[in-house]
Parts: C-alpha cells; structure tokens; sequence
C-alpha cells in the first residue's frame, strides 16, 4: 500500500483554509489573501487553562460595524480614538475580532509583549495597505 501526500507550498500571501468535500472529509484550500496573518508564538502562551501554539486573523473579513464597534468600546473607557492605525488598543481590538479562534482582547493583552508587537504590527499594515 501507498501513502501519498499532496503538498501545497503557498507564499506569505496565501492563506489556507479548511473547507469540506463532496465526501465529508475536510482538505486544507489555499486562498491567495493579504487581508490573512497567522501567529507563530515563539513558546506556546497559555491563558485560563487554554494553550496556544499559533492564532490566525483573518482581518479581511471585518466591517465598518466592526470598526464603529471598536471605537464605541474604546470611547466608553473615556479616551477618543484619532487615527484608529496609530492607536494600539484599537489595533489589538481590531485583530481580536479578526481572529479565527474565538478569543477575546483581554487574551491578547496576556500574550508576550514581542508577540503582541507582531499581531499589532500585522493589523496596522492590513489597515495602511502596507504588504504583511
């Protein structure tokens, strides 16, 4: 007997996602995407007893609801946002929405500051246009 493996080499500017064939069983599809970042943590983070070795944001899918939404949250707290990509926690909202892995921003804020930094640093270029 066989065993065969077809490999996919996708670049940084694809992202793969899981669909479900005609036959019930799921195969990973490559979609060209720069609006797709995934998170390699350097160590695996655990937060409330859930470990996490990588998180994927999927930042084109959000909306202008979504927008408004992060900025009422943020407005609630007292401070105004000016220009939602300069401002961090905005940003950090931003990709927690985005992410495919239900989680919520206060996972994020727990997360390693050099990781933070690069999930903030994808937001920001998604939002500027700049390539991820």
């Amino acid at each position: 007997m066989s065993t065969e493996k077809n490999m996919v080499i996708a670049s940084e500017n694809m992202a793969v996602v899981e669909q479900e064939s005609e036959g019930g069983q799921s195969v990973d599809v490559v979609e060209n995407s720069r609006d797709v970042y995934t998170h390699k943590f350097k160590a695996p983070f655990s937060y409330e007893g859930k470990t996490y070795e990588e998180l994927c944001f999927d930042f084109g899918r959000l909306t202008g609801s979504d927008g408004a939404a992060i900025e009422n949250e943020i407005q609630i707290t007292g401070r105004p946002v000016i220009i939602p990509s300069l401002s961090g926690e905005y940003l950090m909202r931003m990709a927690a929405r985005a992410c495919t892995t239900r989680i919520g921003f206060d996972v994020l804020k727990a997360i390693p500051l050099s990781d933070y930094n690069r999930i903030r640093s994808a937001a920001r270029n998604f939002l500027t246009g700049a390539e991820l």
